[in-house]
């Protein structure tokens, strides 16, 4: 369960909301905020505090791709694989991505700097292809030569 000081912060989010569990999105983002990543007991203990089944937080976890289940590298990229960003050469982006790092979608290299992910659209696609660069920024109009700058940026 949470921390009497841990629970106070989510206190703080969930009076902005007539119904408790309306703040279950932002309460997912700032225990995301805080340790990274939403781990089955944190989905447990948020239902909990909720007031809800632990399905329902479960399903929101699972579905947006913003929620991490597992620890990511340092550096992470998230690469729209949608129509637009496939059309505008997504896949030749994930494929060199994954030669580069060796490793494929879904996965973390060995020293723990880099997570690579494919998701569906991240809503920019007039900047196809697109990914979403540590949940944090935008990076469009990909090619090979702006993921290998990130990458020896992020070594």
């Amino acid at each position: 369960m949470f921390s009497a000081e841990y629970k106070q912060e989510l206190d703080k989010i969930t009076n902005k909301y007539e119904q408790k569990r309306a703040a279950l999105l932002p309460l997912l983002h700032c225990v995301q905020e805080k340790e990274g990543l939403v781990t089955p007991e944190t989905e447990k203990d948020l239902a909990d505090y909720l007031g809800i089944p632990v399905v329902h937080v479960h399903e929101v976890v699972s579905f947006y791709h913003l929620f991490h289940q597992k620890k990511l590298g340092k550096c992470h990229f998230s690469v729209c694989q949608t129509t637009a960003c496939a059309l505008r050469g997504a896949e030749d982006i994930i494929g060199h991505i994954e030669q580069r790092l060796s490793i494929k979608p879904g996965e973390t290299t060995p020293d723990g700097k880099f997570t690579l992910n494919v998701v569906e659209c991240l809503g920019a696609c007039e900047i196809a292809p697109v990914m979403q660069y540590n949940d944090r920024e935008y990076r469009g109009l990909l090619d090979k030569k702006k993921i290998d700058e990130l990458i020896e940026k992020n070594k």
